[in-house]
C-alpha cells in the first residue's frame, strides 16, 4: 500500500486534505512535510518517452478507441502535434526536439500524462498509504512521517528517473505550497497565508479605471482567504493588518 497522487486545486483546496489528516490522527511531531518543483517540465519534457506513455495508459484504462478515433491515429496525431514544432530566430529554422510548445493544451495534457506514469514508478511507491500527495501543475507536496534521510533518498530515486525531469525539494516543518504556508509546531498544525516576495503587497491601484466592483472583489477576496487559511485568531489579525497595510499603499 502507497500513497495515491492527487490533484491539488488550490491553496484551498490542501488545506481541507490536511485537516482530514489532522483529524485522522495522523501528524505527528515528527511528521515532515516536504515541497518539490519540477523544474522545466514543459520545455524538457522527452518526446518519446512521452508517446510511449501515452500509449501505456491508453491501454491500461482499456482503451481500443476514443471518440471513435482508434489508438493508432490518436498516437500518429500526437506525435505530429509534438515533434512539427518549428520556429525561427536570426533568419534560421529551428526544429524543437525537446518538450512540447509552451501554451499548447495538448503539451499541459501530455505533461500531465508523463507525470502519470512518473509519480506511479518513481515517487508514490516510497510514500506510505496514510500520507498526502499531491501535484499542482509541476508543484509538488507531500507528507512524510520517517526520517528525513529517508525523503532525501525518495527524491535522489525521483530525480533517476529520467535525465530530463528533475526536482528542486524542500523538506521540513514549515513549507509553503502555492499561497498557504503550513507549519508543524509539535504535532500541532497552523496554516496562514503565504505571501510570494515577488507578488505583494501589490494589487491594482485604486486610482485606475477598472470598474468599482474589481476594487471591492480584491478586499473581498483577501479577506475570505484570510480567514479560510488562518488557524488562530492571532494569525487572521496579522493577516488582516497586512492586508489593510497593502490597501493603503495601493492608494
Amino acid at each position: 500500500m502507497h500513497a495515491q497522487p492527487r490533484p491539488i486545486i488550490d491553496g484551498g483546496h490542501l488545506l481541507r486534505q490536511l485537516e482530514q489528516y489532522v483529524r485522522n490522527g495522523h501528524l505527528k511531531p515528527t511528521t515532515l512535510f516536504c515541497t518539490a518543483d519540477i523544474t522545466n517540465l514543459y520545455t524538457m519534457l522527452p518526446q518519446d518517452e512521452s508517446l510511449k506513455i501515452l500509449k501505456e495508459l491508453l491501454l491500461e484504462h482499456h482503451y481500443e478507441k476514443v471518440q471513435g478515433i482508434p489508438i493508432g491515429i490518436i498516437l500518429q496525431l500526437a506525435d505530429l502535434v509534438l515533434k512539427e514544432i518549428a520556429f525561427v530566430d536570426g533568419n534560421k529554422f529551428y526544429r524543437q526536439i525537446i518538450g512540447g510548445a509552451m501554451g499548447s493544451p495538448f503539451t499541459l495534457t501530455l505533461a500531465n500524462i508523463f507525470m502519470w506514469k512518473w509519480e506511479k514508478d518513481a515517487i508514490c511507491g516510497a510514500i506510505g498509504p496514510h500520507e498526502i500527495y499531491g501535484r499542482y501543475i509541476d508543484d509538488i507536496f507531500f507528507t512524510f512521517n520517517d526520517p528525513k534521510a529517508k525523503i532525501e533518498a525518495v527524491i535522489k530515486k525521483a530525480n533517476a528517473f529520467h535525465p530530463n525531469i528533475k526536482l528542486e525539494a524542500n523538506i521540513g516543518s514549515c513549507v509553503s505550497f502555492l499561497d498557504l504556508l503550513i507549519n508543524n509546531k509539535n504535532g500541532v498544525l497552523f496554516t496562514s497565508v503565504y505571501h510570494k516576495p515577488a507578488a505583494e503587497p501589490c494589487v491594482v491601484p485604486f486610482i485606475s479605471d477598472h470598474p468599482r466592483h474589481v476594487f471591492s472583489n480584491i478586499i473581498q477576496a483577501a479577506l475570505l482567504r484570510a480567514v479560510r487559511y488562518s488557524s488562530t485568531l492571532d494569525i487572521f489579525e496579522k493577516e488582516r493588518r497586512s492586508i489593510r497595510l497593502m490597501l493603503l499603499y495601493n492608494g
